[in-house]
């Protein structure tokens, strides 16, 4: 791949190498008449931890390939700031999450469309979601076979998954093994993007069968500091790297895929966004659109600790140098084993309320026990269950702090504002609770380390609630599709009023999708990249 320099043009510029930038860059680029610049901040996906699955753990921290970024101080939180992991790789947040896939329910898009966002219901994006798969379930009426993307099943079953789908069907919440088919609800494994039980993230998908096309250019340390316009049309990006200022020229499109963070932030900078802000610091404007940047939406979750009555979770394996080591072992000749387990190994969705009609929280089940996310496993035997609230109504925002590209952005999530928010968690975690006491988990429950028996009533699990909430990592809405004032991309995905220019990532998403977020904005990268070649025509 040829790196980009000096002033060239381009017929489209990708800002972003993430799940989406890697779908479009391989798309755009597969008739060999177009030529795409492939902008992205990180470094090539080189680290091996990025392909382990359970690498994932590792790369939390990883100041290399993540932005690491911090929410301001929560409200609803007792001012506490929650830590926003956020891919800076090629494949993005693909290449850090922990690979679950799922999309959500056919009523999320529905309300898209709903909403105004014709083309965007569940059978415009179904055949999006088909194409993108090879899905080790085989080909049917919701799953599609011979695309890039690997979506597998768990390597291998586990006690303690077995253990809690039981339990779970004794408390109410029946047995499904495809959260992508006719129905999301009920309790089985979570499926995950993964081949020969090695990652596959939208890098390997998508980017790696297109890096030798001639006429794809990828720019890995290329940080976008702002895209340049002529009147109202976008016609170029100026990007640092390598200590120095470099601009390129799109001839048809600039396509910014950097996130729900990153995306906003872009096009504050650029002068797109609410004029009071821009001013504040000294950005010309471009565009007053008051909507970039904000309707925030991320789903909160609270997890529950457990300790284990027998040695057979994750926590009990790195205690033991020999055990560690079959565990390495079994990933090189068998490809099984821990090291390919995903973020949620099994999981539930279900209803808080027998009157919704559809679940509005998830599990996540995890055979390990920490602390947080990113922190040593507990020295004693031990797992964790979440709960996830899939639709939440509490609203943030992302804006600028300066007009330097590489200060982080304020985030601020919002968590837990809005009451419905509160009462979902709050009634989830209790049912969470029932299904940990049901018979089936009687031979692996020691005991309920964290919250405890501190925790009983309505008002105690409020406060474990602010005390415990952090993010499931599925931030989205910041630049919302839609025809209202505020919405900033149309159902084309182009900037609202301006020319060239359009965002393709989870930030155009009207409303957060009632699940993990990477195959929904895979799906909208698929059907942006028809919609841009299209109008290439």
């Amino acid at each position: 791949m040829g790196q980009a320099g000096g002033e060239p043009e381009f017929d489209y510029i990708v800002v972003g190498a993430g799940s989406a930038g890697c779908v479009l860059a391989g798309r755009l680029t597969e008739s060999g008449r177009h030529r795409v610049l492939l902008l992205e901040a990180g470094p090539r996906d080189r680290n091996p931890w990025v392909h382990i699955p359970l690498g994932y753990a590792r790369l939390f921290k990883n100041t290399r390939l993540n932005w690491m970024y911090q929410s301001e101080p929560e409200p609803e939180l007792n001012g506490r700031q929650v830590y926003q992991p956020r891919g800076k790789v090629l494949g993005g947040s693909s290449s850090i999450n922990g690979l679950l896939y799922l999309r959500g329910q056919k009523e999320d898009f529905d309300h898209w469309r709903q909403l105004g966002n014709a083309g965007w219901g569940f059978d415009d994006v179904l055949p999006y979601f088909r194409k993108s798969e090879h899905q080790q379930h085989g080909a049917d009426e919701f799953h599609g076979t011979g695309g890039p993307l690997a979506v597998s099943d768990p390597t291998e079953p586990h006690p303690l998954c077995e253990a809690f789908i039981q339990a779970a069907g004794q408390a109410g919440i029946p047995r499904n093994d495809d959260f992508n088919g006719a129905t999301q609800e009920g309790a089985g494994y979570f499926q995950m993007t993964a081949r020969n039980g090695l990652r596959c993230s939208a890098a390997v998908a998508f980017l790696r069968p297109a890096r030798n096309r001639r006429n794809l250019t990828v720019a890995t340390g290329a940080l976008a500091a702002r895209l340049l316009f002529e009147g109202t049309r976008a016609v170029g990006v100026e990007y640092r790297r390598n200590g120095a200022v470099h601009t390129a020229r799109a001839g048809r499109e600039i396509l910014v895929a950097g996130g729900a963070y990153n995306s906003p932030q872009l096009l504050q900078l650029s002068g797109v966004g609410p004029a009071e802000l821009l001013r504040q610091h000294g950005i010309p404007v471009v565009a007053d659109m008051p909507g970039v940047g904000y309707d925030l939406q991320d789903h909160p979750q609270v997890r529950m600790i457990f300790k284990c009555k027998q040695k057979v979770t994750l926590n009990d394996t790195m205690q033991s140098w020999f055990r560690t080591g079959v565990m390495g072992a079994r990933l090189l000749l068998q490809r099984k084993g821990m090291l390919t387990v995903s973020a949620g190994y099994a999981g539930a969705f279900f209803r808080t309320d027998p009157r919704l009609a559809t679940p509005d929280v998830q599990v996540h089940f995890i055979n390990f026990s920490t602390t947080k996310m990113g922190d040593q496993l507990h020295p004693f035997s031990g797992f964790m269950a979440s709960i996830c609230v899939l639709r939440p109504e509490s609203r943030g925002s992302v804006t600028i702090k300066s007009a330097d590209p590489a200060a982080p952005p304020a985030i601020r999530l919002n968590y837990m504002s809005a009451e419905s928010d509160r009462r979902s968690m709050i009634e989830g975690l209790k049912r969470l609770r029932r299904v940990m006491q049901a018979p089936a988990m009687a031979p692996f429950l020691d005991e309920e380390y964290d919250p405890g028996a501190r925790v009983a009533s309505d008002a105690d699990w409020l406060g474990y609630v602010r005390e415990r909430t952090s993010t499931i990592f599925h931030p989205s809405c910041t630049c919302r599709m839609g025809s209202d004032a505020t919405a900033v991309v149309d159902q084309q995905l182009r900037v609202r009023g301006l020319q060239g220019l359009r965002v393709v990532d989870a930030s155009v998403m009207p409303s957060l999708v009632s699940g993990n977020t990477n195959a929904p904005v895979i799906m909208i990268a698929e059907k942006a990249s028809d919609l841009v070649l299209a109008d290439a025509r």
